[in-house]
């Protein structure tokens, strides 16, 4: 008998995504029914995102138009994950949207918290665990297309970025049992996913001594430790037909070793997204990135020289804290050195919490960071159409991943680099590999058909 409907909205990345997965199994599992229909539910979670200002205001909004039909339908509001620790106050007491506080390590309270909100009291948990990992809770993959699978394998960051507020929500770098990960590859597969993207804050530095934190393991078990490159390799082994993706790298972690098991594996798609951040020394290190200009230009000859055909995104700040016209204009250069595949691109946006909120001003002018962006977007655009472009004429190997959003006549997939390729239907199913001719393109999409 059911204890009654939840809906769960993620907001924000893949890992939100996955977790709320994860959420939905512990749910499911205690005998609540899922919905994804706002007036059949009882309890309705907001899974949300810190790292974006405008995902703060995105959430509070959502939150003003439950607590309105919440008033008339007597409903249980919570937040998940990243915002619920740093504006739990604010959203319990001060401004009272919400029922239910719970932070990323604690989605298995969630039972006894919905309790207590039934009995009129407020249910909080943002504890940052040292070991929780979720391995042994199989996710509800109610956000997946049936094809492809997001797999979490490590949680937190250690890396402590001036700029972001993630090592803060969600604690520090512990990973997963591997065994695990290729068990639920292996089931992802048996259920007729055909992709898996393994996840992580920070995927490269992924390590398995046997659980914990991982700076708290010490050297000698270093050593003997499963590592990315090894994980990889394991979960590619699950099936020659099972595409394996992961997400983020950061730069100065992936290692030549993982750099060949992807030249090994034929399953294991060309393509590394490769946040940068900023093209100038002098912002990487105000950052505290970790690495210079240079040192990431020949981390990229690097990956080129193992992977000649790889696709490489970037992630890119505009307008951090004390950038010149002279730090952009190397972003720029960087740009047209580098030409990424495809960017994600910001303004930057201050987050309470952060060193850089305790330690900088934020006094490059919105209007500044503005037209910055703008120069940044339109450069990439560039890039993304010289990289397609590049196909025209080749045949890719497509996976199938349903119908084109632009026409139900088409179907759409992604190549090994992650581009996205649309072509006629025939008598394809999704999930079905098919080689497609690319004959024209945009600057974002290869057209084709299928031979």
């Amino acid at each position: 008998m059911s204890k009654g409907t939840f809906l769960l909205e993620s907001y924000g990345c893949q890992m939100n995504i996955s977790d709320s997965e994860i959420v939905a199994a512990i749910l499911s599992d205690q005998g609540y029914t899922q919905t994804q229909e706002v007036k059949e539910a009882d309890i309705i979670l907001l899974n949300t995102c810190a790292i974006r200002e405008n995902a703060e205001q995105k959430i509070r909004w959502r939150l003003k138009e439950l607590k309105s039909l919440d008033e008339k339908h007597n409903k249980i509001i919570g937040v998940l994950g990243c915002m619920a620790e740093r504006l739990k106050h604010k959203f319990l007491e001060e401004e009272q949207l919400l029922d239910i506080v719970v932070g990323p390590d604690a989605y298995r309270d969630l039972p006894n918290l919905i309790k207590i909100a039934e009995e009129g009291g407020k249910g909080v948990n943002v504890f940052l665990s040292k070991e929780e990992t979720y391995a042994d809770i199989a996710p509800v993959r109610f956000g997946s297309n049936g094809v492809s699978a997001f797999i979490s394998i490590m949680r937190g960051c250690d890396n402590m970025c001036t700029f972001c507020v993630v090592p803060f929500t969600r604690g520090r770098e512990r990973s997963r049992d591997p065994y695990t990960i290729v068990e639920e590859a292996r089931q992802a597969y048996e259920q007729g996913y055909r992709e898996v993207t393994l996840l992580g804050q920070n995927v490269d530095s992924y390590i398995w001594a046997g659980g914990g934190l991982k700076k708290d393991i010490p050297a000698e078990k270093r050593e003997q430790a499963i590592t990315f490159s090894k994980l990889l390799e394991m979960v590619a082994k699950v099936a020659p037909d099972l595409r394996i993706r992961f997400s983020t790298s950061h730069p100065k972690d992936i290692t030549d070793d993982v750099l060949r098991v992807m030249a090994d594996y034929p399953n294991i798609c060309k393509y590394i997204h490769l946040p940068v951040q900023s093209g100038s020394s002098a912002m990487l290190k105000k950052m505290n990135r970790g690495y210079t200009r240079e040192w990431y230009l020949k981390k990229i000859d690097i990956i080129r020289k193992y992977l000649p055909d790889c696709g490489i995104s970037s992630d890119i700040i505009t307008g951090f804290c004390d950038e010149t016209e002279d730090d952009h204009k190397q972003t720029l250069s960087l740009m047209e050195e580098v030409k990424f595949d495809f960017a994600y691109m910001f303004m930057y946006s201050e987050r309470p919490g952060t060193p850089a909120e305790r330690k900088f001003s934020d006094n490059v002018p919105p209007e500044v960071k503005k037209r910055r962006l703008q120069e940044v977007i339109e450069l990439q655009q560039k890039h993304s159409a010289y990289h397609t472009s590049k196909f025209v004429g080749k045949i890719c190997e497509v996976l199938i991943e349903g119908v084109s959003r632009k026409s139900d006549k088409d179907w759409m997939g992604r190549n090994s680099q992650n581009t996205v390729v649309v072509f006629p239907k025939g008598n394809e199913t999704p999930g079905e590999y098919v080689k497609v001719k690319i004959t024209s393109c945009t600057s974002t999409t290869l057209v084709g058909e299928k031979i």
